[in-house]
C-alpha cells in the first residue's frame, strides 16, 4: 500500500469499527453464559474472527442475522473439546484470555498462532494460572500451549505486569472455580472484562486504590446474557485523530467512541501537546463511557510522558510518535518496554521508520526521544512493518503529511481495521 500527501485535509464524519477489546469479550462471555445474546457492531477483523471460530470449534452456536451476531450460550461448563488445535492467528488477546478460560474446563486443548503470535511471551499468563493449579505446557514460554483442563483452586494472585489480558485470563479462570478468588493488580488496566461480567450478573467486585485494584470473584455462578452494542474503538480512532491534527484544513467528527478512563491516555497526551479535541455528547452504554470526538488541525508542541502514562495507552504510542514527529518541539516518551513484545518490536520499528522518513529519533533504556526540529527529507520511503497493523496504519498517516511512503505488508491492517483504507480515503486521505 502507498500513502501520499493530502492537499485538502481530513474532513467529515468518520465511521470507526467496533472496539476490538470489547468485541473479543462479546464473543467469549456470551459463549459461557446461559441464554441467547445479540451483539451489534462487532468488529469483523481477523483477530476477532479467530476468537469466534475458536468458540464454534468448541460447540458454541454462533450465527449472523440482520447484521447482528447471535450467540447461544449453554453455561460455564458447556464448552466441548475441539477436534483440532485452536488457531488464533495474530491475536494476543485471544491467546491469553482463552488460556485462562480453558484452564478450568474438563478437557484438553492446544492453542496455536501465526509466526508473530508464536514469538510472544505466554508465561505471563501461564505462571499466575499455575498458582491456581493449572497445568499448561508452553514451547519455551511461547505458543503452542498445551492446556490440560481441570478443576482449579481459588487463591490470591498478584499481577505485577500492567496487562488487561493477564487480568482477564485470570478472571475467566476464576469464574469456573469454586469459592472466592482474589486478583490484585498493581497497575490500573482496562476494565472491559469486569464491566461486561457485571452486566451479565457475575459475582464480581472491584475495589480501586490509587494506582491498583483488587478484583474479587465468587465462582460457579451462572451468567445471564444481555444484548451488547459494541462502541467504536478509540485505538482505531487514534489514526484519524492524529491525521486531522497534523494536516491543515482538517475537521473531523468520530461518533460513538469508547472513552473508558482506563484507556484514554492518548487523548490526555494529545491535549497536553495542544491538540484541538472536543469531547461531545458524553453518555454511558452498558457500563462503558461513550462520546463523539471532534478534531481540528492543530499546532502541536512536544511533551514528556512518564512510564505511568504508558500503562494507559501502550497500543497508541506508534501513532502518538507520528504526531510528535510533526510537532514544534521535542518529545520524550518513557517506560516503553512493553512495546518490544507486541506484534513486533514496536519501539524499534517506530525509531527505524521515523529516521528513514527523515524524522529524528533515538532510543535509550526503552525511552524514545523525538526531535522534529531536526526533520529532513525522506531517506527511504519503504516502511518496515514486520506485519504489525499499528505500525502500518501509523506510517500511512505520516505519509499523508510528508509525502509518498510504501507501507509493506499492509494486509496486516485486517487484524484490527479492515475498512481503514476506504474510511481514510473517504475522509480525504490518499491510500492506494
Amino acid at each position: 500500500m502507498f500513502s501520499e500527501q493530502t492537499n485538502t485535509g481530513i474532513n467529515g464524519i468518520v465511521t470507526v469499527p467496533g472496539d476490538k477489546s470489547i468485541s473479543h469479550r462479546s464473543i467469549i462471555i456470551p459463549s459461557i453464559s446461559r441464554g441467547i445474546c445479540e451483539v451489534s457492531n462487532i468488529l469483523k477483523s481477523d483477530d476477532v474472527l479467530n476468537t469466534m471460530n475458536a468458540f464454534k470449534e468448541m460447540g458454541v452456536e454462533i450465527k449472523e442475522e440482520n447484521k447482528k451476531i447471535i450467540i447461544n450460550g449453554k453455561g460455564l461448563e458447556s464448552l466441548k473439546m475441539p477436534n483440532k488445535e485452536l488457531y488464533l492467528g495474530n491475536s494476543g488477546t485471544s491467546a491469553r484470555l482463552l488460556t485462562g478460560l480453558l484452564a478450568s474446563q474438563n478437557f484438553d486443548t492446544v492453542l496455536t498462532g501465526d509466526k508473530s503470535l508464536s514469538s510472544r511471551p505466554m508465561k505471563r499468563i501461564t505462571n499466575p494460572l499455575s498458582e491456581m493449579g493449572a497445568e499448561i505446557k508452553t514451547h519455551d514460554g511461547k505458543l503452542p500451549l498445551h492446556i490440560h483442563g481441570k478443576s482449579l483452586k481459588n487463591c490470591q494472585i498478584q499481577i505485577e505486569i500492567p496487562s488487561a489480558q493477564i487480568k482477564s485470563g485470570l478472571i475467566l479462570a476464576a469464574l469456573n472455580t469454586e469459592g472466592t478468588s482474589c486478583i490484585n493488580e498493581h497497575h490500573i488496566t482496562r476494565n472491559h472484562t469486569e464491566i461486561m461480567l457485571e452486566t451479565f450478573g457475575a459475582d464480581i467486585q472491584t475495589k480501586k486504590f490509587d494506582n491498583s485494584s483488587k478484583i474479587i470473584i465468587n465462582g460457579k455462578k451462572d451468567l445471564t446474557p444481555k444484548n451488547i452494542d459494541v462502541p467504536a474503538d478509540l485505538s482505531s480512532s487514534a489514526f484519524f485523530i492524529v491525521a486531522a491534527l497534523i494536516n491543515k484544513n482538517s475537521d473531523i467528527t468520530l461518533e460513538n467512541i469508547n472513552i473508558n478512563p482506563t484507556r484514554n491516555g492518548l487523548l490526555i497526551a494529545l491535549k497536553k501537546m495542544g491538540a484541538n479535541i472536543k469531547i461531545l455528547n458524553k453518555r454511558t452504554r452498558a457500563g462503558e463511557i461513550v462520546a463523539d470526538i471532534n478534531v481540528k488541525s492543530s499546532e502541536l508542541n512536544g511533551c514528556e510522558l512518564d512510564k505511568e502514562m504508558a500503562k494507559l495507552m501502550i497500543d497508541e504510542f506508534p501513532i502518538l510518535s507520528v504526531a510528535a514527529s510533526q510537532a514544534n518541539s521535542p518529545s520524550q516518551f518513557k517506560g516503553l518496554d512493553e512495546l518490544r513484545i507486541k506484534e513486533s518490536d514496536r519501539l524499534e520499528l517506530i525509531h527505524l521508520n521515523l529516521n528513514t522518513c527523515g524524522c529524528y529519533s533515538e532510543i535509550k533504556d526503552n525511552n524514545i526521544f523525538i526531535n522534529p526540529t531536526k526533520n529532513t527529507e525522506i531517506i527511504n520511503p519503504e516502511i518496515r512493518t514486520d506485519y504489525d497493523h499499528r505500525i502500518a496504519m501509523s506510517f500511512a498517516i505520516l505519509g499523508s503529511k510528508i509525502g509518498k511512503l510504501h507501507i509493506n505488508e499492509s494486509e496486516s491492517i485486517n487484524t484490527s481495521f479492515p475498512t481503514f483504507k476506504n474510511q481514510f480515503n473517504k475522509a480525504g486521505g490518499k491510500l492506494y
